[in-house]
């Protein structure tokens, strides 16, 4: 494989949009995700109310890429070879010891599963995008309510709180006001997501321009889907694109076949009946990538379209694209600005980019360094009898270099560059720090000590 990539050479550009397209203002978001699942559970299923009261710097608990033994009540950091790095016990960090005696110094039972599919299952569930994270917290949270009230060693809670993202994010929602994360984001666009930059919009049209079929395929249900695209990019935001797929139950929507996910066409909302085959460009609700690609290759007129896919999760995007359907993928992390620096939990500078834009507010951004977790990239493993800590890739990492043709911090980043501009790609026999655009996270640099790995 060749040692770079060019958006140049590619003839579909395809964006998911939740933290792609449609960038949040995470500590809102964050806050929001958390109450939205938390009101469920006390006031449905009678949890404590404690869990309804967060603590301003509690978000440090949300890190990308932690993996959640449902079972046991446990998080874990993995290394790339399935070690676990760092754990906690619902909230509470487990000393080296702890982990070893559970543990032990060996792959993880569930990361044969895990890493060779990127999986979720009954056993365990991966977190790895800013809809998720919310999540983790609130988890690890029930965990210490249960061990304090009820002394559990094995925890039954996990349908409830499956319970509680579905009556929020349920396909209704929107349209019924259901919940409380659709009506809020409805009646407060502004606090909860960013307009598309105007450079991004100017990158979309020339992409266009250079004769570019553009596609957006999200999990989001169309309503919600239009709501975002107007509030970023304007009641104008279906000229950007030839094909908009929304209700995409990604990562199904790689992996499935024809029969087993049909593409729906829509009418006010509502999904109509199943298609035999996709014929021309337009709004779709379901499908998949098969019957896409073939739609494709008529619009191009190639037996072989090259397409790159935009996404921000390892398990929806990333991974599925590149694996069931060979595309180019472009990981969209934003642990990319917060790892630029050591930033204490009660932070009030950030980025540059990010300037002014949560001021006041209380709660960290996620994607700054985690105290709890350390860095999202690396790691220390403590070394056994005495032996020297050795400095260690994280799994997550891991995924980045093996799945992804390069990782960017937003897509502001790159709508600058010319459409030709060479980029160098990830691959097996460049550096661990090749892929990474503009820069690579500093914990991935040599002899970087100032990076937070406490």
């Amino acid at each position: 494989m060749q040692q770079h990539f060019s958006l140049a050479d590619c003839d579909v550009v395809g964006f998911d949009l939740d933290h792609t397209l449609c960038r949040y203002h995470l500590p809102q978001s964050a806050r929001l995700i958390y109450d939205s699942f938390a009101q469920y559970l006390v006031t449905e299923k009678g949890y404590d109310e404690d869990l309804l009261i967060l603590a301003p710097d509690s978000l440090d608990f949300c890190c990308k890429g932690l993996a959640f033994d449902i079972e046991e009540g446990n998080f874990l950091k993995l290394a790339e070879d399935g070690t676990v790095l760092r754990a906690s016990h619902g909230t509470k960090s487990m000393t080296f010891e702890e982990i070893l005696e559970i543990y032990g110094r060996r792959e993880w039972k569930h990361f044969n599963t895990v890493s060779g599919m990127v999986s979720r299952t009954a056993k365990y569930y991966l977190y790895d995008n800013y809809f998720d994270l919310p999540g983790a917290l609130l988890c690890a949270r029930v965990v210490d309510s249960l061990d304090q009230h009820d002394g559990e060693k094995k925890y039954d809670f996990w349908k409830d709180m499956v319970a509680a993202i579905q009556h929020n994010y349920k396909i209704t929602a929107f349209k019924e006001d259901c919940g409380t994360y659709f009506p809020e984001v409805k009646n407060h666009p502004d606090k909860y997501l960013q307009r598309c930059p105007e450079s991004v919009k100017k990158w979309l049209k020339q992409l266009k321009n250079a004769g570019k079929i553009l596609l957006l395929i999200t999990s989001s249900h169309s309503d919600y889907c239009r709501l975002l695209c107007e509030y970023v990019l304007g009641n104008d935001f279906e000229e950007y694109f030839d094909i908009l797929i929304t209700n995409a139950l990604k990562p199904g929507f790689f992996s499935h076949t024809p029969n087993q996910r049909p593409f729906r066409t829509l009418e006010n909302d509502e999904e109509q009946e199943a298609l035999l085959s996709l014929d021309k460009p337009g709004w779709y609700s379901q499908g998949n990538a098969i019957q896409l690609y073939d739609l494709l290759k008529k619009m191009t007129s190639k037996l072989d379209p090259k397409v790159v896919y935009f996404g921000d999760s390892m398990h929806s995007d990333i991974f599925p694209a590149r694996h069931y359907s060979n595309w180019e993928t472009v990981f969209i992390l934003e642990e990319l600005l917060g790892d630029k620096a050591t930033v204490p939990a009660k932070a009030e500078s950030e980025p540059l980019e990010k300037k002014g834009k949560y001021e006041g507010d209380e709660l960290k951004v996620p994607y700054f360094v985690s105290e709890q977790w350390g860095s999202f990239f690396m790691d220390r493993l403590p070394g056994l009898e005495n032996a020297e800590e050795t400095l260690v890739h994280t799994w997550s990492c891991k995924c980045i270099s093996t799945y992804s043709t390069i990782a960017i911090p937003s897509l502001e980043a790159i709508a600058d560059l010319p459409l030709d501009y060479r980029f160098t790609r990830f691959s097996s026999n460049s550096s661990a720090t090749a892929g990474y655009y503009p820069s690579p996270p500093r914990a991935l640099l040599p002899n970087e000590d100032s990076v937070t790995m406490k």
